[in-house]
């Protein structure tokens, strides 16, 4: 069909016998030819290009044919159905009688008018969505693209640009929560993205003033679990209870991070995240100079925080806290404040790797069992009596397969990761142990330390 067509003329043919389209061509042109004179002469409008080639689909049957004929003119519509008419006045093709019979005439502008139509609808409901924005949808994504531009890696985790140069450090669960804090100015932030604490971010907690920053929810409870037996943490501070970092305002932000509380006050009085983290004045805040600011909050110097967990840990020492402290951040135990000064008391009259001394206490079983070099296991309960012991290499079956769980398992030999991980299946709270294996994973439930660490120099 040519482009410039404005109609097209459909018509149907039937024949008494087998034609075929050359047949049928032939008969329009000799049939019409001299039927409407000069101006409307099929052969001069074809050569004028006012009509177009003539299409002919025909097929024979038992003898018969039918067909459609479609013919495209650029007349008016007066011509073109005077031509449609003319069409009809054939009778015969070839020789056979034939009849023509004009179905439709066809306004292809029509057509292309309800194409034209379809399309725009299309277009517009699809090209202008991503276009059209507001005065605030266009400031929020200039300000997503500053925050993203000054996000940063430190060792393939989501950072602040200045977590390598400053002194201290901001630790957070996800890669939101240092967007948020980069928002607020805070560019010392780095994410350790779960609850499995990366060993890159524990070994930099090692040189720096470390803040544990975390969700007020049972994931930030867990996190926090997880540096204390890998990482060096001195302050803790907590989102509101039930919120995450990357949720709060500009003011929550400083004021959660103004009442960060040292780690060895949550650590050893098994303070709740809920009491971190209030607004009240019900919660025990780290002391700040009338001159120190929130920026300067987070990024005190290490001497500073030395000296401010000094005077901000009223709490008793747990049972085994005259380990050296920087040998292994672990959680504390969860004997009652009772059992804790009973230990106490009982260790600082008792001498340890004394063959004679009453084995009371964890320090005592553990001078008895490993300072001795008995090369066996012993298992306690709460009150530090023997439930059973053996073989130090049966240790896996023993904790297994004991009657009452364990409170205590001290072991005269290596402790591999078997026997980490039935101790935290039957839910033991401590471990000790001559020393450590390479473990894949530690058990956030129980505390594991060494002969050396208990004992000192006398292990």
């Amino acid at each position: 069909m040519d482009d410039t067509s404005k109609y097209l003329i459909h018509a149907e043919i039937a024949a008494d016998g087998v034609v075929e389209r050359s047949d049928v061509v032939g008969a329009i042109f000799g049939q019409t030819e001299g039927l409407l004179g000069d101006e409307l002469d099929l052969r001069d409008l074809q050569q004028s290009s006012k009509v177009g080639r003539i299409d002919v689909e025909i097929q024979s049957e038992a003898g018969r044919s039918f067909g459609e004929v479609t013919i495209a003119t650029s007349l008016d519509k007066v011509a073109t159905a005077t031509l449609a008419a003319a069409l009809e006045s054939i009778t015969r093709v070839g020789p056979c009688t034939a009849r023509l019979d004009t179905k439709s005439i066809e306004d292809v502008r029509a057509a292309k008018r309800r194409e034209v139509v379809d399309r725009a609808k299309e277009l517009l409901a699809t090209s202008f969505d991503d276009t059209v924005m507001s005065s605030e949808e266009i400031l929020r994504e200039v300000r997503e693209h500053v925050r993203v531009e000054d996000i940063t890696e430190y060792e393939g985790f989501p950072a602040g640009p200045h977590v390598t140069e400053s002194d201290a450090i901001v630790i957070v669960e996800g890669r939101a929560d240092v967007l948020q804090l980069l928002k607020y100015g805070i560019k010392n932030a780095i994410a350790v993205e779960g609850t499995n604490v990366p060993e890159a971010v524990a070994d930099l907690t090692q040189e720096k003033t470390v803040t544990a920053f975390l969700d007020g929810d049972r994931g930030g409870d867990l996190i926090l679990k997880e540096l204390s037996q890998v990482a060096a943490v001195d302050y803790v501070a907590f989102a509101p209870a039930g919120k995450s970092v990357e949720d709060l305002l500009h003011h929550e932000v400083f004021e959660a991070l103004r009442e960060k509380v040292p780690f060895d006050v949550v650590s050893e009085t098994n303070v709740p995240h809920e009491a971190v983290a209030a607004t009240d004045g019900s919660a025990v805040p780290a002391p700040e100079s009338e001159s120190e600011s929130p920026t300067e909050t987070v990024t005190a110097t290490t001497t500073a925080s030395a000296e401010t967990a000094g005077t901000e840990s009223p709490e008793p020492v747990d049972i085994e806290d005259t380990a050296d402290a920087t040998t292994d951040a672990t959680p504390d135990s969860p004997e009652t404040a009772d059992q804790a000064q009973a230990a106490e008391a009982s260790e600082s009259a008792t001498p340890t790797g004394s063959d004679t001394a009453p084995a009371e206490t964890l320090r005592g079983h553990v001078a008895a069992v490993i300072g001795d070099a008995t090369g066996q296991v012993r298992l306690l309960d709460a009150e530090f009596e023997v439930l059973d012991d053996g073989d130090a290499e049966d240790a896996f079956d023993l904790v297994r397969d004991a009657a009452t769980v364990p409170f205590a398992v001290v072991v005269d030999g290596e402790l591999s990761q078997r026997v980490l991980d039935v101790a935290a299946q039957r839910g033991v709270d401590h471990v000790v142990a001559r020393s450590l294996g390479e473990f894949v994973k530690r058990p956030t439930s129980v505390r594991i330390r060494t002969a050396e660490q208990l004992l000192g120099n006398d292990a």
